[in-house]
This record gives C-alpha cells, structure tokens and sequence, in this order.
C-alpha cells in the first residue's frame, strides 16, 4: 500500500505500509527517513536494495505489526525543501504518526523503530509528544551534528558529508527503480525534481557557509530536544560506529531516566541489525509498550553493556552484524554510571604514568603527517595506510603493564599541553590503543580538537568529559613558541585492559578513520607537548570497578571495529 500524507504545512510526504496477514487493525512501526523509506516493499526493496533491514522488517511483520515507511520532506518523492534534521522535521513525524493513529488498519498504537537517520527522526518527532505515539527504539544518531559528525572537536570532517550527499543520491537512484517498476509517474517526476534542487540545501553545501556553531546549525541538535520525549525509549549505542560518533551529544541524559532502556556495545554502525539484540532487546521492547503485551521488559536492567562484541560471519552485506554478539555482557539498573577518573601522566622517553607527574624537556613532532587510518570504508575493520614519515609526524606514550585488569568505560580527555612553531592553528588527533604482552595493538577510540577551539564550557566540563564552548566568538589562535592546553574529548567506550598489557596514547595530525576524512589545518609547523610539572599533560579514563573480567581475551581482529596490528614501536619485526 502506498500513498501520500499531507503535513501540517500542506506539503504531502510519501508513505508506503506493509500489512500482516490477518483481519486487523494492527499495531503501526514506523520507519521515518530521507533514504528510501516511502518506498518499502517496492522491486528494489524485494531485491534488498534498500537501507535499511528487509529480514527485520519481515520479522515485525509476522510478530504482527503493521510496518509504515515514511519519506522526508524534499527527499526521494515526497514533497517540499530538503532541510536536514530542519524544524519541520519533527513536526512532519509527529503528522505522520497521527495519520497512521487514524488508519482503518490501525489499532491507533504507533511506535517508531530504526537507526541513523531513522533514529534521529524518531527523537524529533517524540519531542513534537504526538498523540498515538507509544514508544521508541532509536540506535546510531547524531543527538548533536556538529559536535558528533560535522567537525568533531571543531575539525572539518568533509570527507563524511561529501560522500554521504552521494548515497543519498544512490538511494533516491532505488526509489526511482521502484516507482519505474509500478508505473508511478508522480513519484518519478518528484525524485527528478528532488534531485535536481537538492545540492543547494544540501549538509556538502550548508556546510561550507556554515562551519562554525551559528544560529542555523543550532537549529539542527535533537538532543536539545530531548527533554519533551515522553515515551519509553530503547537506545543502542556503538562505541567505534564508523558514521555517527558514539558521543551522540549525550542526548540519553537528557531523557527520563526511569523510561529508558540502553544498550551500549563495542562495534560499528549497523548493529542494530544484530538478531541477538532485536530478539533480546527490540522486540520485547516494542511488544510490551506498543502491543501493551506483559512480557516483563519493565522489570529488564535499564543498561546492558556488550564487551567486546564479535560476529559468526564476517562475509556479507548484513551478516556481520545480523550474527554479532556480546563476549561478555555487564548489566545494572542506571544510566550514566558513575566512574573513578584515573590520570596517566605523559611524560620523558614516551612513558605514561599512572597516578604519576611527567617530566622533562618537550616532545617535538612534524606536523601535519596523519596518523594511520583505521576502519575506512575501503578497509573495513583493520588499519590501514600508514604515512612514511610517521616516525617524524607523531608522538606516543605508553604505560607499565597493568598490574591488574583494568575496565575503561564512558569518555575519557586528552589533557595536552602543545605549542606550535609560526602556526595560528593545528589540529591533534588522539588515538587510545592497547598494547597486548604479544606484542599485538589494538585499537580502541579516537578524539579530534582543533586548538583554536580550545576554549571549554567550564561550567559543563568535568575530568572526564571536556566541553567545548565552540561558539564563533570562543576561537583564538595560537601563538607561536606559546604552550597552551587543549584537552581533547574522546568519545564514550568501554574496554578490558587484562594484566600485563599495556596502554598507549597517539598523537599526531586526523586521519581517515571509518567514514570520517578530516580538512585538517594544512599550514606545517614543528609541534612540541609539554609534560612538565608547569605543563602535566595527561590521559583521564574512567574506570569502573566491581566487575570481573574474563581471563582470556578474544582473538586479534575478532572484535568487531577494534583491529590489530603488530606493534609499530617494538624491536621484534612481526613473523
């Protein structure tokens, strides 16, 4: 079934509903995108050409609910201006939701299901508290664009928006495909305007007239929405997802407490497909606040933890994240947890000292030579291309083998105290790594700053988690030969350091890392970091306590986003 629903504005958005066997009314999902989403169950989504999950859909389906695919606005062949996560957004949802409420094949429940853009507009429109709306699931957003993807730590992160502006492209080429194959002349001549309108509205386009934190991209933060969603919401969170950053602006604190459930896992992007989570998690969720089922998913721990999450089958377009699982699992009854912040002090001869004070002359790298690239999209879930002068263009610091495991959790800041040579600017990337006594690394998170961003929220800021003021009238240069301290915010994980291995920090000019490819400051310099008592430059985990860590640890490259390597710092070549 498919058709046309009209906004509160007039404008009509296309929808397409597919229907369980069976008399009805059914309770309603909805899946509300720019993608292709108006167009399920149409020859290209038979033929999983689609974004999203047709095995996911399917099982929704038999568990008997009606599955509802709405377009966004200027998106696909619906109609009206593009205007990414623009106020209208939320308003469309919420007259999406009430159309499918008053549906003769509706029950009048309605809940909204997904991940990415189809998450993001489901904390938009819940904000919007239409009526019928139930609950919902959202995994993998961006709670706060600018801060999450634009320009994580106020770096220009083009590469992202530039190739995405072609998948969405690829994805209206599929609706095409369906509206061809059932003779849907309105829809082709929508996708055709569309597309022809899009560049100049488009994130390639506003980006470059809007690279700072200004009034237009203040419009654009779901997480400040937050605070009005009313329903029960299920979160999924991946800590390396190679598209949205795992920070999504915290939006999760922002919502009740007692009505949210969240699921946080090492891993990338589309783990939402995972059957382990939608049969454990999902599926009960939307079973007992949507269908009123009493399945006991109330009495459920409200945060479930996956560490060191991997998959039976790493070949295949959905496999690998349709087999993933959990390693090992912690479970308990808040979000956020409390944490102990541990310091670990840089320090002379690459040393990194816990509970210590550094010490000696600076610490000089060429910059800018990027550090190495990690889970690009054309080397998925490995290291990738190394600069040959990376010895000359980055710094490392390593700790003493743990003396006992140690459990990383939440976000962590890179205090570091840097100078430049006749530069105004320079961007740092830090990159956490654990170093196994096999002489294997592994990668775990990376954080981004531009240092003429550097100027925090002081009232926000806390050990753990730096805040930027990023406001236009917040940026100042640096000056030459003139340390300054820049802490680097790096994004939320979770991960096991066993005895006897160690931890490192890398610092060097952004890399490719999973989607992401940074405009970093291009104009070289000698960069020192400072590590004296005057300047304690300094890595702050939080640790959480009370948990037992399996003795032993997966394979090399069996986590899913957290690649090896051999040790690039070791005297022993690998065999």
């Amino acid at each position: 079934m498919t058709g046309y629903l009209t906004a509160a504005d007039g404008t009509q958005l296309r929808y397409s509903v597919l229907l369980p066997k069976g008399e009805g009314p059914f309770p309603v999902l909805i899946r509300y995108s720019g993608y292709d989403s108006g167009s399920i169950g149409g020859s290209a989504y038979l033929a999983d050409n689609e974004t999203f999950s047709v095995a996911m859909d399917k099982d929704l389906i038999e568990r008997g609910y009606a599955i509802m695919g709405v377009q966004a606005r200027g998106t696909g062949c619906s109609q009206g201006t593009f205007d990414f996560l623009g106020p209208q957004y939320g308003t469309d949802g919420r007259s999406a939701v009430e159309f499918a409420a008053q549906q003769s094949w509706s029950d009048g429940k309605v809940g909204m299901f997904g991940w990415s853009w189809a998450g993001m507009s489901q904390l938009m429109t819940a904000s919007e508290q239409p009526k019928g709306l139930k609950a919902i699931a959202p995994g993998m957003i961006l709670g706060d664009p600018h801060s999450d993807s634009w320009a994580p730590g106020g770096v220009p992160n083009q590469e992202f928006t530039t190739t995405w502006h072609w998948f969405v492209d690829m994805r209206w080429d599929a609706v095409k495909a369906s509206a061809a194959s059932e003779h849907d002349e309105r829809c082709l001549a929508q996708v055709e305007e569309n597309k022809a309108r899009v560049v100049s509205s488009s994130l390639m386009y506003n980006l470059l007239r809007h690279p700072l934190r200004d009034a237009w991209t203040k419009q654009r933060i779901p997480r400040d929405r937050a605070s009005q969603v009313q329903v029960p919401v299920l979160s999924m969170q991946a800590w390396q997802d190679e598209a949205v950053l795992a920070r999504e602006g915290f939006y999760q604190e922002h919502l009740n407490p007692q009505q949210l459930w969240m699921l946080q896992t090492s891993g990338g992007h589309n783990l939402y497909e995972s059957e382990r989570f939608r049969k454990e998690k999902l599926y009960p969720f939307l079973d007992h606040f949507v269908k009123g089922e009493q399945n006991g998913f109330e009495q459920s721990p409200h945060l479930q933890i996956w560490q060191e999450t991997v998959a039976d089958n790493r070949i295949g377009r959905h496999e690998p994240n349709e087999t993933a699982h959990p390693g090992w699992t912690i479970e308990r009854n808040q979000y956020p947890l409390a944490v102990k912040p541990v310091h670990f002090a840089l320090s002379e001869d690459g040393q990194l000292i816990r509970d210590g004070q550094g010490a000696g002359k600076p610490d000089t790298y060429l910059y800018p030579i990027p550090g190495p690239e990690v889970n690009t999209y054309l080397n998925d879930n490995a290291w990738g291309w190394q600069h040959q002068l990376w010895r000359k263009g980055s710094l490392a610091y390593t700790s003493a083998p743990f003396e006992h495991d140690f459990l990383s959790y939440g976000s962590a800041s890179a205090d570091l105290w840097l100078s430049t040579f006749l530069a105004p600017d320079t961007d740092v990337q830090v990159t956490i790594t654990e170093v196994r006594p096999d002489e294997q690394e592994i990668f775990v998170q990376r954080g981004w700053l531009r240092m003429s961003d550097r100027k925090l929220n002081e009232q926000k800021s806390t050990a753990l988690r730096p805040w930027l003021a990023d406001e236009p009238d917040s940026i100042q240069p640096m000056l030459p030969n003139v340390p300054a301290l820049g802490r680097v915010e790096i994004p939320p994980f979770s991960h096991p350091f066993r005895k006897g291995s160690r931890l490192r920090i890398w610092i060097d000019a952004p890399s490719p890392t999973g989607g992401y490819g940074f405009a970093y400051y291009s104009l070289a310099s000698r960069n020192s970091l400072y590590h004296d008592a005057q300047h304690p430059s300094q890595l702050v985990l939080g640790e959480l306590s009370g948990v037992a860590i399996p003795a032993t640890p997966p394979e090399c490259n069996a986590v899913l986003k957290q690649p090896c390597r051999h040790d690039p710092l070791s005297s022993f070549p690998p065999f």
